[in-house]
């Protein structure tokens, strides 16, 4: 039997076929999408793809992580941030009628925790909660090689705490402090607020990496900076990571994984910057009876993460 898994993002569309048993890929195809053909672009992408693999194999279920939020019990898509044309599409339903298979959908962030607690930097622990920390934060929690909160409208989703009582308006999440985008609008932020008087070396610097152009800084220009000890961009870097150290400890004062995997593009900065930082803040906040109970580490499966877990999703469907 064979299992087909996919991946739709806000850049890119992969499809993996791979044998049930095995999970070993027998075809990876990969393409860009564009933006501005909206979902029903990626949708005729996703049927030429599909068709493809088809002509040569039998396909008996397939697998799709998704890049926003979605209904994972009826397999509609709620909204896409990245693409328009997605709000309350039945993509479940559509697949199986075009391509007459049983399909299931999840959240690429849930993907992907399925995919490193089974076949990555969670393998052979029972409990395991994965953190992608990148333009957003997302989490996800497997137990006993199962996805958690499947049936709930959302879960495990630790990037929208509020890092405290005084963070009232929906919006104040560690999300907004902690991700690459926080981290970027906060420097920019900083950079603006700067008299003229005030702008020394570290402001030159990160002017510097970006043209004198504020808009165009990236969160790589401010890791960069940050390693050769910039102090605006390390300061901005401390209190995000200390938000999410915060986070982390909160999650595992309340659902007690044995390993946290850290995924995304933040997560690759150099580890004085971001891993190390982190966990001596997630000892700091975290329930003391707690404390040598997990390991903090990063995620091993890289780029194939999320086809990997659609890969498990499909298998996992055939043995129900």
């Amino acid at each position: 039997m064979n299992v087909v898994g996919v991946e739709i993002g806000g850049t890119k569309l992969q499809v993996t076929l791979a044998a049930a048993d095995s999970l070993e890929a027998v075809c990876s195809l990969r393409e860009t999408i564009v933006p501005a053909k909206g979902a029903e672009g990626i949708r005729h992408q996703l049927e030429a793809m599909i068709r493809s693999l088809q002509s040569q194999h039998d396909v008996d279920a397939m697998g799709i992580g998704f890049g926003g939020p979605l209904d994972a019990k009826t397999g509609i898509i709620t909204r896409s941030h990245q693409v328009e044309g997605w709000d309350q599409f039945p993509l479940a339903h559509w697949c199986r009628d075009q391509f007459g298979v049983p399909t299931v959908i999840r959240n690429d962030c849930d993907t992907a925790a399925l995919a490193e607690a089974t076949l990555g930097a969670g393998k052979g622990k029972q409990s395991s909660f994965y953190v992608t920390v990148g333009s957003g934060i997302g989490g996800g929690y497997v137990i006993d090689g199962k996805l958690m909160g499947t049936s709930r409208p959302a879960f495990a989703e630790i990037g929208h705490l509020r890092p405290g009582v005084l963070h009232s308006e929906a919006a104040n999440t560690v999300e907004a402090e902690s991700s690459g985008f926080g981290i970027m609008t906060e420097v920019r932020h900083i950079l603006k607020s700067i008299t003229s008087e005030d702008q020394g070396d570290d402001y030159w610097e990160l002017m510097n990496c970006c043209d004198g152009n504020i808009e165009m800084l990236t969160t790589q220009n401010i890791a960069e900076a940050a390693a050769r000890g910039n102090s605006i961009a390390r300061a901005v870097l401390n209190d995000a990571v200390e938000t999410l150290g915060w986070a982390i400890g909160q999650m595992i004062t309340l659902m007690a994984p044995e390993v946290v995997i850290i995924g995304g593009g933040v997560s690759l900065m150099p580890e004085e910057l971001f891993l190390k930082p982190l966990k001596e803040n997630v000892a700091t906040y975290v329930f003391p009876p707690l404390a040598n109970s997990y390991e903090i580490v990063r995620a091993e499966l890289g780029e194939a993460v999320v086809v990997q877990g659609a890969l498990l999703l499909a298998r996992q469907s055939l043995e129900k």
